[in-house]
């Protein structure tokens, strides 16, 4: 899951960031509203964290802009005042939750699962296909035979192919929605981190595959 987090102090910026890598997100960090505004633009995001006092375009106003245009990404607004009025102001620009500063690293994952979660639809942390689990609080694959517990890119691609099953995932799109477009990563990466996952779901004694379609991309597929 991709996350755009716009927050202009670049002390809190880097330690969101790497707390929500440990938690197995792929984060883009800007440090104003221009910027966010600019990044959203792609639409390869699954949520937003943002700041309402950022230079350039305040967060209320990037908040309005978004909305203004269709975009419905989820949004958790962060900020250092607490006055109800700024609650209120916040949620009826269109944002899904509100959180004041200072905060718990452990409430803002919770508030990013709940906000994401009914965003897409889902009710459960568990993703299920023929006989392969994924446990998206615990990062764990598993079937009867036993479990690993991926890391941080292994899950979020499998997380994408078991939400999507049966579909083409082009290369390009892995890297877009995992590695993002500011990474060095060469697109052999993928193909990396598909052995991996191959490897696992083998172990596994997995009744699902990950199919190649040569210059297409990846689907994952029950083995018949």
């Amino acid at each position: 899951m991709r996350l755009l987090l716009a927050e202009d102090e670049k002390a809190l910026s880097k330690a969101l960031t790497a707390i929500l890598e440990r938690n197995n997100y792929s984060v883009d960090a800007v440090y104003d509203g221009q910027a966010a505004l600019e990044y959203l633009e792609a639409d390869n995001y699954d949520g937003v964290i943002l700041d309402i006092m950022m230079p350039k375009i305040d967060g209320i106003t990037v908040l309005k802009e978004i909305r203004k245009k269709g975009n419905l990404i989820p949004v958790l607004l962060l900020t250092a005042k607490s006055e109800v009025d700024d609650k209120v102001e916040g949620l009826d620009a269109g944002a899904n939750d509100y959180l004041a500063k200072p905060f718990h690293s452990k409430e803002l994952l919770a508030r990013i699962r709940a906000m994401t979660r009914v965003q897409t639809g889902q009710t459960s942390s568990i993703l299920k296909i023929g006989n392969v689990t994924l446990n998206r609080a615990a990062f764990e694959l598993s079937t009867s035979k036993g479990s690993f517990r991926l890391a941080n890119k292994e899950f979020q691609m499998i997380e994408l192919m078991m939400s999507n099953p049966g579909v083409l995932i082009s290369a390009e799109r892995f890297m877009e929605k995992i590695w993002g477009y500011d990474s060095e990563a060469e697109i052999n990466v993928v193909w990396v981190y598909i052995s991996y996952l191959r490897k696992k779901l083998a172990a596994l004694q997995a009744d699902i595959q990950i199919k190649v379609t040569r210059s297409v991309g990846y689907s994952l597929e029950e083995i018949k």
